[in-house]
């Protein structure tokens, strides 16, 4: 069977379009005070985490169903940046940003591609399956335990109090009660040695 050449230059162009990926930098430093992390790192840790951790899901999950939406939850930060966790002002108009984004890069693709992607990017948006609700559990322990690495530089730095980091994981336990326990254990420990404030 002969290659379709239009198709397989659509699936080419997304390839190389998300290899910049690489270049969007986070907050997060990575463990041992190392440098900040990128987009990459963070999505390949979260599918290595996802495939190691499943079993305190508080539901089955589809595992590669999962590991593929934390492997491109963030590719829209290519066009949109990647909006700190606690930047309140910048939270405004990550929906808006992320949505052209996706637009745009999922655009890049062959339509059925395209179209899956997309809803699985969607579906992770949505926090409603039992898929998106794990997944929405690692993008949240994930930089949680690097920072906890770190002493708790990365909240120290950005004064980051108790009360953000509980509103963001607000809706932790309905993908993990097992980890959000633990993630509170985290919390607790760096409210005591001063890294979050009360």
């Amino acid at each position: 069977m002969e290659m379709d050449q239009e198709r397989f230059r659509k699936q080419l162009a997304f390839i190389l379009e998300i290899d910049k990926e690489k270049n969007i930098l986070r907050q997060t430093h990575l463990t041992g005070h190392g440098r900040r992390e990128d987009d990459a790192d963070h999505a390949w840790h979260l599918a290595v985490m996802t495939w190691i951790l499943r079993e305190y899901s508080n539901q089955e999950i589809d595992i590669v169903r999962t590991i593929l939406m934390v492997l491109i939850h963030d590719i829209v930060e290519i066009d949109a940046g990647d909006t700190y966790a606690y930047d309140a002002e910048a939270k405004k108009t990550e929906a808006d940003r992320e949505m052209k984004a996706a637009e745009r890069i999922f655009g890049l693709l062959p339509e059925d591609q395209g179209r899956k992607l997309r809803e699985i990017w969607e579906e992770f948006d949505a926090y409603e399956t039992p898929e998106a609700r794990f997944a929405h559990v690692m993008d949240n322990f994930q930089p949680m335990l690097l920072n906890n690495s770190n002493g708790g530089g990365d909240w120290r730095e950005h004064g980051v109090n108790q009360s953000q980091v509980r509103q963001r994981n607000a809706k932790t336990g309905t993908g993990s009660e097992e980890i959000w326990s633990y993630m509170q254990e985290i919390l607790a420990e760096n409210i005591r040695k001063g890294s979050l404030k009360p």
